[in-house]
């Protein structure tokens, strides 16, 4: 068992100290960004713990550190490749690696704390953070390619794989949070709440995930009765026309509901449903 704790501690540090030699030479292209700054100094703080010889019971601690460095980190590479609006060459290799930097902090959590679920060791925000991540470069990334009609007439399966890997994560990030049960006896005095908590809508971020999944299942839809059928095994696709369905009526309804007149357009998402249905 203390040998275990022992590699444990070992691969979660090594991690953080390539995290801190990236994070460096990143600072070189922008020394005054904000995220890349915040990722530096908690940087220092989880190599001076480790410096001064840190026990291993702050391991769920140390995890949500290092998970905010990713998302730091991540956030900044993101924000190059939109700027750069998405250059074809490199995009598809830096998109994976972003997936897979996003995807770690929940491996890792689950490796080195097994007893543990890992949202109760990374705690439900990061995690939902994490998944929102991936399925928000999905979408953006897809957003860009679905302007690019000649790109998608030659590379349509790919296209379609990319949609769907974000919408699975997207729907992830949803499902993080139980919704709120009304008659588990939870009292709310707020009726606009209670609703909103019984459809698993938590934040603003929760209701634009919405309207991204309806977005992506549309140009699913769209696309994928007239492609070959090589992107998976049929049965294995996500069911993108009553997906969308579903989501877009849920965020019609709240926007059109207890949010009227707080700012949310539902024009773009009934015309999405117009064409689902």
């Amino acid at each position: 068992m203390a040998d275990d704790c022992r590699r444990q501690g070992f691969e979660l540090e090594r991690r953080i100290f390539e995290l801190d030699i990236k994070c460096a030479s990143l600072r070189t292209e922008k020394q005054d960004d904000d995220y890349l700054q915040n990722a530096s100094a908690i940087l220092d703080k989880l190599k001076s713990f480790y410096r001064q010889g840190g026990e291993s019971s702050s391991l769920p601690k140390l995890l949500q550190d290092y998970t905010q460095v990713i998302l730091d980190i991540t956030f900044y590479e993101e924000n190059k490749l939109v700027d750069q609006e998405f250059p074809e060459d490199c995009s598809p290799f830096k998109i994976q690696q972003l997936l897979q930097d996003l995807t770690e902090p929940e491996v890792l959590a689950g490796r080195l704390a097994p007893a543990q679920e890992v949202q109760s060791v990374l705690g439900l925000e990061l995690l939902e953070c994490l998944y929102w991540r991936r399925g928000a470069l999905l979408y953006m990334y897809c957003h860009t390619l679905h302007q690019r009609k000649q790109w998608i007439k030659k590379n349509k399966d790919t296209f379609l794989k990319c949609i769907q890997e974000g919408v699975r994560y997207l729907m992830r990030m949803l499902q993080v949070r139980n919704s709120v049960k009304l008659n588990d006896g939870v009292v709310l005095h707020d009726t606009a709440t209670a609703n909103f908590l019984s459809e698993g809508i938590f934040s603003d971020t929760h209701l634009l995930t919405m309207m991204y999944i309806g977005e992506m299942c549309f140009w699913a839809v769209k696309y994928e009765d007239c492609s070959v059928d090589t992107m998976d095994r049929k049965e294995d696709r996500l069911q993108f026309r009553d997906i969308g369905t579903q989501i877009l009526n849920k965020y019609v309804l709240a926007c059109e509901g207890p949010l009227q007149g707080q700012g949310w357009n539902t024009e773009n998402a009934k015309e999405i449903l117009s064409i689902l249905q």
